[in-house]
């Protein structure tokens, strides 16, 4: 019996004949009727596309039916199209057909997109037949990325062209095949970067590789099939090659002969449609029909179409129609076209619909389960196609039965089968009895090997694993390779670890790189610090970073040294160890030492040695590793009793604070010092910081006279008044200080810092010291002030004799007149001629002369340099008046206020001053004054 009889048969497909249109007044519509003469079509890019024949017209169209039933066609041949392709992806149709008889025939490439006076462009005309060799045109087929184009011959021979098939000049054909057979069926194959070519003739198969340059081929088989009886799969099919003969159907690999199956009949069409084959067969109730009949009304025979679905093996569709021309896919649908020019539909059914064609195979399952005969049942629902959601019902009812009737074993193997699509909580709860753990276990083994166990699933198979003791089906349940893991391994690490299998959990965090769970149990439950510091030192910088800054502390208790080192190496140049170290390396990363301190907090030791390291090799580490070094070593040298050992930590910590550190952080290394007692690290950062006066008092609280004289000696000229508070404090001694005493009133004397009353104001609080001590102080300050006094008498003398002189000759310039008798002139020093210009101090110049040297016209040019440093001085006086803050300061400063208060006097800060430098085009007697006045102070800076 022939294999689709015992196939089970379905209508999955509704079928309707395609009408047209229903017009404006509402009459029903009539079947659609194409034009007569249909001799080819194809379908593609949502029209249905069909060729005639010459029908009387004198022209041959090619006709376009989209889903509108809008028919349009434009002429393409004078005599017949014989073959079309309509590619799919794009809007190129390629059609072969005649304009006179006994004529190669045309090969036509159209572009659908362009037109050309309406019609669509034809990019490309070109002969069939190479070599007009006389023959006929069997089959077409063209490749979707519009590089190949096969052509095949009833005499057996096969042309592609290669390259661009809408044009001349980027292609290239050539003969591919020759043979004996006429060629009968074509298909390109594309799979990656590698096409094939499917070349099926009457009596064989081949395949032809066609990403190589020789095109190498492959016979496939010695049996072929007829025209129209052959086709590709799709994707869900593996692009097979389907060949249909009249006894079975055969499907092909590029390189092998896949399955058949036995469909019967003489095959006149085969297509694939959305993992369907469709097969076009002769009803066999029927007389035989001539393949090439004619299309008169009395030829019509009835055929078969049958819609098979091979993966599934069932019959989607069965239906007789008269006389197929072909069948179309296109909108979704199947369109079959009859040779009296009538269209009709093929729609697929829902899915709904199709499950409910299958009802009886459910109902005759539930009657096979009253009998509890649940392996015939399960085997009639496979051969039906049951879907999987049925299967696992019938599956669950099983395992119930048997679980009912004590069988758990069986029970549990059903139960295995419907993991997937039954909740495993339904079956966990049937099998939580200690006495079925072995069954639990099976069942959660099944789960996890279909990664469908979540955490608490896991948590359940490892318990069970402990609790029989099972170590070998535990560590074969965790030792499994990173790609068959089923499990979540966080979830496994606590379960063994609470369990007490240590070693497991810790395998599982190592293998899985769970770090934190690992050093947790190699610390905290193993206590294997060696090995949790090993493998810190083997993590990536960050993770082991921030393990150490958690487990560090713990590790330097327990192993200080190893700690130590690995602290070093992992804020210098960090690299994890086991990594090949070589010239492309890329540079190590560093920590941040200064973190890492707190974890030193009982192990001072340590400590040092991991600071002094980083300030060795890292200049500039954080200033909190400084700090906390100077800290370090002040304390070890204030506990320390052995003295040479006390001396070196003495000058460590002196040579540390002199490295230039803590400029930035001064008050805090003061605070350390001071707090350590470590009096040269205070002295030296009051020097430092000049701070000379907390110098000079550190001495004064230990009594150190000499002390207190050299800070005086040395920072005396930084800060003056060292002077005056050294006196005050040897003053306030009750004991014998006139040594020290006499020497600070020497060094007062010469720098002329106190005046002589506050001296000895000062002096006058010290009950020992007499007036011996400052006797030669005091003498010696009345012999300079005496000389000072004669020295000022004799300056007053002589400016009072100097302003009488300048009042003699003012007078004489207000009641006399003035005589020139300058003979040259001052410039040239030649003698003087008319014109003239006289100046009042005496000085003449030619006119011409004048007029040439001169910058103005009221000035002399020979006193003008003198002139105008009087009139700068003046003018500097005026703006240095309200100098309030400099007077302030100079005067604070100044060892003499005085003579500071009778500059700023001399300088008029403390009058009016008026200045006058233009004189106006008038002249009256204030303005003659006024000029008489200026060349007064002008004359009277000139002789001084």
């Amino acid at each position: 019996m022939a294999a689709y009889l015992q196939w089970r048969r379905f209508v999955f497909f509704d079928r309707e004949t395609v009408k047209e249109p229903a017009g404006p007044d509402g009459a029903s519509a009539k079947p659609f009727a194409l034009p007569p003469g249909i001799a080819v079509c194809d379908s593609g890019r949502g029209s249905l596309v069909f060729g005639d024949i010459l029908c009387g017209t004198g022209r041959c169209h090619i006709w376009f039916l989209p889903r509108s039933l809008q028919l349009s066609s434009f002429q393409a041949y004078k005599l017949r199209v014989t073959h079309l392709y309509q590619l799919k992806q794009h809007s190129i149709l390629v059609s072969i057909g005649e304009d006179e008889e006994g004529i190669n025939p045309l090969v036509k490439v159209w572009n659908l997109e362009k037109r050309d006076g309406g019609n669509p462009l034809c990019t490309r005309i070109f002969p069939a037949i190479p070599g007009n060799k006389p023959t006929v045109v069997s089959c077409l087929t063209v490749h979707e990325n519009l590089n190949f184009m096969a052509i095949g011959f009833a005499d057996g021979s096969v042309v592609l062209t290669k390259g661009d098939i809408t044009r001349d000049r980027h292609s290239k054909t050539q003969i591919l095949h020759e043979g004996s057979y006429p060629v009968t069926g074509l298909a390109f194959r594309q799979s990656g970067k590698t096409a094939h070519l499917f070349v099926v003739t009457t009596e064989n198969i081949q395949s032809y590789m066609l990403s190589v340059k020789d095109y190498s081929h492959l016979e496939l088989d010695t049996r072929g099939c007829g025209l129209r009886c052959s086709s590709l799969s799709d994707p869900s099919q593996d692009l097979q090659f389907i060949v249909a003969g009249n006894e079975c159907v055969y499907l092909y690999q590029p390189d092998e002969r896949g399955p058949c199956f036995a469909f019967e009949g003489q095959k006149l069409i085969v297509h694939w449609y959305r993992g369907y084959l469709i097969i076009v067969s002769k009803d066999r109730k029927t007389s035989p029909k001539s393949e090439f009949a004619g299309n008169e009304a009395q030829n019509s025979d009835k055929q078969v179409l049958n819609i098979y679905d091979l993966c599934n093996k069932f019959i989607a569709y069965s239906s007789v129609f008269d006389d197929i021309v072909d069948v179309l896919a296109e909108w979704g649908s199947l369109y079959v076209l009859t040779r009296d020019g009538k269209i009709h539909a093929l729609q697929e059914k829902d899915t709904q619909t199709k499950l409910e064609a299958c009802k009886f195979v459910f109902l005759l399952v539930s009657a096979l389960y009253l009998k509890n005969l649940f392996e015939m049942a399960i085997n009639l629902a496979k051969s039906h196609h049951l879907d999987s959601d049925g299967l696992s019902e019938i599956f669950r009812q099983y395992g119930d039965h048997l679980y009912n009737k004590g069988n758990h074993d069986g029970a549990i193997q059903q139960y295995i089968r419907t993991i997937g699509k039954l909740e495993p909580s339904y079956v966990i709860r049937k099998f939580l009895d200690a006495q079925r753990i072995h069954n639990l276990t099976a069942y959660l083994q099944m789960l996890h090997l279909q990664s469908l166990a979540n955490a608490d699933h896991t948590t359940l198979l490892l318990n069970c694993y402990t609790k029989l003791k099972d170590s070998s089906k535990l560590e074969e349940f965790i030792k499994t390779s990173e790609s068959e893991v089923h499990f979540d391994v966080e979830t496994a690490i606590k379960v063994l670890r609470q369990a007490g299998y240590h070693s497991h959990a810790v395998y599982l965090a190592e293998k899985h790189e769970h770090h934190e769970w690992y050093l947790k149990i190699q610390l905290e439950d193993i206590k294997n610090y060696q090995e949790a510091l090993h493998y810190i030192g083997k993590l990536p910088f960050e993770q082991a970073e921030s393990n150490m800054k958690r487990y560090g502390k713990i590790l330097m208790h327990h192993v200080p040294n190893e700690t130590t080192e690995l602290l070093k190496i992992l804020c210098t140049d960090y690299h994890p160890s086991g990594v090949n170290e070589g010239p492309g390396m890329l540079e190590g990363k560093k920590a941040n030492s200064e973190e890492f301190i707190p974890v030193f907090a009982n192990n001072s030791r340590e400590l040092k040695a991991f600071l002094e390291h980083m300030t060795e090799v890292q200049a500039d580490s954080p200033q909190g590793v400084y700090d906390t070094l100077l800290e370090l070593r002040l304390q070890n040298w204030a506990h320390e009793q052995d003295e040479q050992i006390k001396e070196k930590l003495h000058n460590e910590a002196l040579t540390l604070l002199k490295s230039g550190r803590f400029k930035t952080v001064f008050d805090k290394a003061l605070v350390l010092c001071q707090m350590h007692n470590f009096k040269d690290g205070v002295l030296y950062l009051y020097e430092q910081g000049k701070l000379f006066q907390q110098i000079m008092h550190y001495h004064m609280q230990n009594e150190q006279y000499k002390k207190v004289i050299e800070v005086c000696e040395l920072y005396g000229d930084q800060e003056a008044c060292l002077w005056e508070q050294a006196l005050g404090y040897f003053a306030r001694k009750e004991e014998n200080c006139k040594e020290y005493i006499a020497a600070v009133l020497k060094h007062i004397e010469n720098k002329n810092l106190m005046p002589p009353l506050l001296v000895v104001q000062t002096l006058a609080h010290n009950s020992t010291a007499t007036l011996s001590v400052i006797k030669d102080y005091l003498v010696n300050k009345l012999q300079k002030q005496s000389r000072q006094i004669e020295q000022d008498e004799q300056r007053i003398q002589k400016y009072r004799e100097e302003t009488t002189r300048i009042r003699l000759e003012i007078e004489e310039l207000k009641a006399s007149p003035k005589i020139f008798q300058k003979t040259k002139c001052s410039i040239c020093t030649s003698a003087l001629e008319l014109p003239s210009v006289h100046f009042l101090c005496g000085h003449s110049f030619h006119q011409h002369c004048f007029e040439s040297y001169s910058e103005s016209d009221s000035e002399c040019p020979t006193c003008m340099p003198e002139n105008r440093k009087v009139m700068d001085m003046i003018r500097a006086q005026e703006q240095k008046r309200d100098l309030h803050d400099q007077f302030q300061h100079q005067l604070k400063c100044s060892n003499d206020g005085f003579s500071v208060v009778a500059d700023y006097f001399g300088r008029g800060v403390f009058n009016k001053l008026t200045l006058i430098t233009d004189l106006p085009s008038g002249k009256t007697a204030t303005t003659i004054e006024a000029g008489l006045q200026r060349e007064l102070l002008i004359h009277t800076k000139r002789s001084t």
